[in-house]
C-alpha cells in the first residue's frame, strides 16, 4: 500500500516517529502541500493521511486510486466526506487523543486569567520588585475560583474533564448539552442555556460546530450573562461571533476572553479580538503537548490498521 501524509509537521514537527505508518506500507510525508499540489502529490497513492489539507469532490475524482482517508484531527470538515463516500473511501477521524491536553489548557488560560503570572514574572524581571517600596506588589487584580461558577457549553467527554478539574478548584459546575448523561450528572447540574448564561462567572465552550452553534456567543447571548464575567473557547472559533465579544470587552461586560481558536487560522491581522487588552489569544494550541500528539499518532495507524484488516472503525461517513 502506499500511503501519503500531505502535513505532517503540526503533528510531527521531528519529536515522534512515523514508523507505524511506514510497517503498514510505502510511506510519503510531506510537512506541508498547498492546494494545487494536491493531486500530483497524492499520485496513485492508496492511503491519504490529513490535518488541515482540504481535500475537495475533485480530489477524488482525480485521484481513483485513493481507498482511505486518515484525518489527523477529529474534525473533519476538511475533507468532502460526501464526495468520499459516493467514491466508496471512507474517512476516518480520532475522536478521543485531547482530552487531558484540551482540560488542562482551559485551566492555564484561566489561571493566567486570574493571576497575570507571565505579566508578574516580566515585572520582576524588569526590576520592579528590586525597585518597589513595599515587600509585594501586583499590577492586576487578583482572583479566587474557589466559591465561583463555571458554566460548560458542550458536556461530552472534554466537557466532563473540565468540569472535574473545576470541581478540584471548588467550583459549581452547570452544564448546557442536547444529551444529558449519568455520568455528567455526577460532575455538574444540568441547566438549560440561558440558566448557564445567567448563573455563570466563566464559560468555557467544548460543544462542536454545528449550525446550530455557530455565533452562540453572539451579542444577544452575551447580554444574558452576568456583567464581568469571564469566557474560555478551546473548541471552535466560529461558535464566537467576533465583533460582538469584542464589543463586550472594550464596554467590560466580558471581563476578560481566552481563546485558543478564531475564526480564520492563522489568525487574521485585522481580528477584532487582537485589539483588546482584556482578551488571551493563544494559536491553536490546546492538542498540541508531546503526549497528546502522541496518542494521535497511535490511534491515526490503529485506524489505517483496522482499515486494511477489513475492519474500519472512527468511520465518519
Amino acid at each position: 500500500m502506499k500511503i501519503v501524509v500531505l502535513d505532517g509537521y503540526t503533528e510531527n514537527p521531528g519529536d515522534l516517529s512515523w514508523s507505524g505508518f511506514e510497517e503498514l506500507g510505502e510511506l510519503t510525508v510531506y510537512d506541508r502541500t498547498s492546494g494545487e499540489d494536491v493531486v500530483e502529490r497524492i499520485g496513485d497513492a492508496e492511503a491519504v493521511i490529513v490535518n488541515k489539507t482540504p481535500l475537495g469532490r475533485e480530489v477524488f475524482e482525480k485521484c481513483d486510486k485513493i481507498k482511505y482517508v486518515g484525518v489527523l484531527a477529529t474534525g473533519y470538515n476538511v475533507v468532502d466526506v460526501k464526495a468520499a463516500g459516493e467514491h466508496g473511501v471512507p474517512v476516518c477521524n480520532i475522536p478521543t487523543y485531547g482530552t487531558t491536553a484540551v482540560a488542562q489548557m482551559v485551566f492555564a488560560l484561566l489561571l493566567e486569567i486570574c493571576h497575570h503570572v507571565a505579566e508578574h514574572s516580566d515585572a520582576v524581571k524588569r526590576g520592579e520588585w528590586s525597585n518597589n517600596s513595599d515587600w509585594c506588589f501586583w499590577k492586576y487584580p487578583l482572583m479566587e475560583l474557589s466559591g465561583k461558577t463555571m458554566g460548560i457549553i458542550g458536556f461530552g467527554r472534554i466537557g466532563q474533564a473540565v468540569g472535574k478539574l473545576a470541581l478540584a478548584f471548588g467550583m459549581e459546575v452547570l452544564a448546557y448539552d442536547q444529551f444529558p448523561n449519568e455520568e455528567g450528572k455526577k460532575t455538574a447540574r444540568y441547566v438549560s442555556l440561558d440558566e448557564l448564561l445567567a448563573g455563570s462567572d466563566v464559560i468555557s465552550l467544548h460543544c462542536p460546530l454545528f449550525p446550530e452553534t455557530e455565533g452562540i456567543i453572539n451579542a444577544e447571548n452575551i447580554a444574558r450573562m452576568k456583567d464581568g464575567v469571564i469566557l474560555i473557547n478551546t473548541s471552535r472559533g466560529p461558535l464566537i461571533r467576533e465583533d460582538d465579544l469584542a464589543k463586550a470587552l472594550r464596554e467590560k461586560k466580558v471581563y476578560a476572553a481566552a481563546c485558543d481558536v478564531v475564526s480564520t487560522e492563522p489568525i487574521l491581522p485585522d481580528n477584532p479580538l487582537l485589539g483588546c487588552y482584556n482578551s488571551i489569544l493563544t494559536p491553536h494550541i490546546a492538542w498540541a503537548p508531546k503526549e497528546s500528539r502522541q496518542r494521535l499518532m497511535d490511534i491515526a495507524v490503529s485506524n489505517l490498521k483496522a482499515f486494511t484488516e477489513g475492519k474500519p472503525v472512527n468511520v465518519v461517513n
